[in-house]
């Protein structure tokens, strides 16, 4: 299969993702707000790409969910080129991904991350993972979405889910506080080894995301909360911040790409708070 072919069913599927996300989001949502949809050009003066980015906000389930589909071509930045596999040499590249954040308006339900993306240079791969951070603990729910996750990664290999957990868990850490930003989930980066059997996984992690985010969602959507509840989503959604402004992979890769500042940044909360 030749690289234009691998780079339209990637970034066709990331678009059909997102359009089957933000129907499942309005059906959940079950009120009269819609996203606001953004669609956005890397430059303006010659073709290198865009995207669109979609969010909706103080919605009667969701305090904030944004949606956002990317795909980007052209040159890095020449102090950026040593840091990304292939692009050494040659600063040309490719990228199509889709990013998904939901701040969510009942507490006591967790703040939820997806992506997944595919990147050229002189050399192709996939990346990307889920994970979830609740503001409450809940073991029950806990062990459930690892059970999920380690099902869905046993279909594909007997390897990926403990070896994916680890990285989860390493990943989003936050060494200044010297804690996990949340009960962990999968993540994964460089895979490379079969394009069919990586983008049959990738799709596969799409799907149980979607999957996960529902029945969470459905579980606890009419569980009743209390204000201190939502002092504690305040402040658990600082750290959230703090690991997405400090660490974050792909908010870098963004920012550094000539990306839209608005649509990288749409994973913030909507509202946080610090002691």
């Amino acid at each position: 299969m030749d690289l234009d072919t691998k780079k339209n069913l990637a970034s066709n599927w990331f678009k059909t993702l997102q359009n089957a996300f933000c129907e499942s989001i309005i059906e959940l949502e079950n009120s009269k707000i819609e996203f606001k949809s953004t669609t956005w050009k890397r430059n303006k003066k010659k073709d290198e790409g865009g995207g669109e980015y979609r969010i909706l906000k103080n919605g009667s389930v969701f305090d904030k969910v944004g949606v956002n589909f990317s795909k980007v071509y052209g040159k890095f930045p020449k102090r950026f080129q040593k840091n990304i596999l292939g692009a050494k040499k040659n600063p040309n590249f490719w990228a199509s991904g889709i990013s998904v954040v939901m701040h969510m308006k009942n507490p006591l339900i967790p703040a939820m991350h997806f992506n997944t993306r595919y990147i050229c240079t002189t050399q192709d791969w996939f990346g990307g993972g889920m994970d979830v951070t609740p503001s409450k603990k809940d073991e029950i729910e806990k062990k459930e979405f690892h059970k999920i996750l380690r099902n869905m990664c046993n279909r594909h290999n007997k390897t990926y889910y403990s070896k994916y957990k680890k990285w989860c868990d390493e990943y989003f850490y936050l060494p200044h506080r010297k804690e996990p930003r949340g009960i962990g989930g999968i993540f994964f980066d460089y895979k490379k080894d079969n394009f069919y059997k990586d983008f049959k996984f990738v799709r596969d992690v799409g799907v149980t995301f979607q999957f996960i985010f529902e029945k969470i969602i459905k579980r606890k959507i009419k569980k009743k909360w209390t204000v201190k509840d939502k002092e504690i989503q305040y402040i658990k959604r600082g750290r959230y911040t703090e690991f997405n402004l400090l660490y974050d992979r792909g908010t870098k890769f963004g920012l550094q790409t000539g990306g839209n500042v608005d649509g990288i940044l749409m994973s913030l909360p909507p509202l946080a708070k610090w002691k």
